[in-house]
């Protein structure tokens, strides 16, 4: 297969996997098939020596044929070296020895808290979210963490709805950025060092060190500054306005090989897969 082309889907399961590196024990808990696929492309390429830990049943650097439509699938169990109970998951992030997680959010918001618990007041909620499982834990304890949205884009009516999925402040902290309305990490005595990597269907974002606010480091090739900000609640800062680097074919190869059932194109908007960049 030698494909032309590559899609928004796959860039960002592209850009998740270059927030992993060498070395790095790597968990991605419940859904979704981009941090998977990520996770897997990863230690194909350039993180071979890194652990990964596919999703509750524990399976250790899992050789899965596909990618199945649910991550409790017993297809995430194949070939692995070895299991780990999930409770022991667990005692790895609280020691922290999870070197990086990943997280997706309802709300994100510009300290890199996220939402998936409850948009609106919790006391009369507008939507109730399916809740954060194991991400308020996890979030405090692992050694970083890479938020990803497949849902950055806003279209003007949801703008004028004040529809954002990247906020001024979420409505609710499931998953611990650097700073919320209890303070920051440090006040709060959290030993993980927080979201370093954000990762959307617009661009690639990191966190300055001294504000502990995102701020925008690579753009996709098929939008622009003025867009992203357009998309964004809050007042982004910008580190860097260059394209995110281009995928290579290789990774699209397999990207394509193991989510043949195209799972992950599900997860974004048709719009958003019009959008075909060339190599």
């Amino acid at each position: 297969m030698k494909p032309e082309f590559y899609t928004v889907d796959e860039l960002v399961i592209v850009c998740l996997a270059r927030t992993i590196k060498d070395r790095d024990l790597v968990f991605n808990g419940v859904a979704s098939v981009l941090p998977f696929t990520a996770m897997a492309l990863a230690k194909q390429t350039h993180a071979k020596n890194s652990v990964f830990l596919g999703g509750l049943q524990g399976a250790v650097n899992p050789k899965f044929a596909f990618l199945p439509p649910v991550s409790v699938d017993f297809v995430f169990n194949q070939n692995e070296e070895s299991m780990i109970p999930v409770d022991e998951i667990f005692n790895l992030a609280n020691s922290g020895q999870i070197d990086r997680i990943f997280f997706g959010g309802g709300q994100i918001d510009q300290f890199g808290n996220a939402n998936n618990t409850v948009i609106g007041d919790i006391g009369s909620p507008k939507v109730k979210l399916p809740g954060g499982a194991g991400a308020p834990s996890i979030s405090c304890n692992a050694q970083n963490f890479t938020l990803w949205s497949s849902r950055h884009f806003v279209d003007e009516k949801s703008r004028e709805s004040n529809n954002y999925t990247f906020v001024d402040r979420v409505d609710f902290v499931t998953t611990v950025g650097h700073v919320t309305p209890k303070g920051s990490r440090r006040e709060m005595g959290l030993q993980g060092g927080g979201p370093d990597a954000v990762v959307t269907d617009l661009g690639v974002f990191d966190f300055d060190g001294q504000a502990q606010t995102m701020r925008l480091a690579s753009v996709h090739p098929y939008t622009d500054l003025a867009e992203i900000k357009n998309c964004t609640q809050f007042e982004l800062a910008v580190k860097s306005t260059d394209s995110t680097a281009t995928p290579v074919k290789e990774e699209i190869e397999f990207i394509r090989r193991l989510d043949a059932l195209n799972i992950r194109k599900k997860l974004f908007d048709k719009k958003q897969l019009d959008f075909k960049m060339d190599f």
